[in-house]
């Protein structure tokens, strides 16, 4: 039995690639390998990972298609969300229907390079399907890895309303905060504001005196309280464990109040949110009391039911001038 080539044993290829490396046809069609899509294929051993259906389906689509919404955005590091389907975007009207894989057709495609849209282009395209929470989330890391800019985006939704995902993406933009270094942060910071409760300094260092300065994930300066994630590492790593108790000590030593956030706490927001507005009570706090009402129910929902038919939306904004 033919020993299979070295470069055709860690992901797909084609079947030119197969041909060039001395894998003929009849040797494709043996259980050794496994067709992925229309003539890509793998060693069928071999597991295809995240990255790898996306080159699959780069192999198997015209070079004219570019790489978009999650799928583009996950390619720049972000862990979060489905692999598949793989999302990629032509311009033009192409039909080709492949397994995994989700090829948005547009009349003009949106700035970016060879093989994919900009951050900023695939960020609308998420908003058009996304719910509030997850663009927030999204929309935050890609900000704080600096891989788009608030005016970027809303130059480019202003510009073409016409594309998925643009009035959507208008929608949440002033509640993104590129201060904001992880999901979590951001989602407990999403959970408290749309409720209603008063919008957190994002990660701001405080000094408490002129040796001690500390970062907090979130701070509500006025009661001089703190709302801390805290992940699995706080409790896997002992270093960070003991490091932790420390830390909240000097809190207490410090007069600042606290709420630990940890992933099971997110997992019922309503209860976060009721136990951080008890704590800002007990230090001041006067202010109105969470809303669960409209705003809070749209956070857990699509974007697009949000903003409403894109046809009105459209007509709305040339009736307010907003586009010529």
């Amino acid at each position: 039995m033919k020993e299979i080539p070295s470069e055709l044993m860690s992901g797909p290829f084609t079947r030119r690639q197969a041909r060039a490396a001395g894998v003929t046809d009849r040797m494709l069609q043996s259980k050794r390998f496994v067709r992925v899509h229309h003539g890509v294929w793998r060693l069928a051993s071999y597991e295809m990972t995240g990255p790898d259906l996306v080159v699959a389906a780069r192999l198997a689509l015209p070079d004219r298609a570019r790489m978009t919404g999650l799928t583009r955005i996950q390619a720049l590091g972000l862990d979060f969300g489905p692999s598949t389907p793989v999302r990629f975007v032509i311009e033009g009207d192409h039909h080709l229907a492949l397994k995994g894989v989700f090829l948005h057709r547009t009349r003009k495609l949106a700035p970016g390079g060879a093989i994919a849209v900009s951050p900023a282009a695939a960020f609308l395209a998420f908003c058009a399907e996304a719910r509030a929470i997850d663009a927030l989330k999204v929309g935050d890391w890609l900000l704080h890895h600096a891989h788009m800019t608030v005016e970027e985006v809303r130059e480019l939704a202003l510009a073409a309303l016409w594309r998925d995902g643009a009035h959507e993406a208008l929608f949440v933009l002033e509640d993104l905060d590129p201060r904001s270094k992880s999901l979590p942060e951001s989602e407990t910071r999403a959970v408290l504001t749309w409720a209603g409760l008063p919008r957190p300094e994002v990660n701001p260092v405080v000094h408490l005196d002129e040796s001690v300065s500390v970062e907090l994930d979130l701070l509500y300066r006025e009661q001089r309280m703190a709302v801390e994630y805290e992940g699995s590492q706080h409790q896997l790593d002992r270093e960070q464990y003991a490091s932790d108790i420390d830390r909240y000590a000097l809190f207490r030593e410090r007069n600042i109040a606290y709420v630990q956030v940890t992933k099971e706490k997110l997992r019922s927001p309503r209860r976060l949110v009721a136990e951080v507005h008890r704590a800002l009570v007990t230090r001041g706090y006067a202010g109105s009391p969470p809303d669960f009402g409209e705003r809070w129910a749209m956070l857990f929902e699509r974007v697009s039911s949000a903003v409403g038919s894109r046809k009105d939306r459209i007509l709305a904004a040339y009736r307010e001038g907003v586009v010529s």
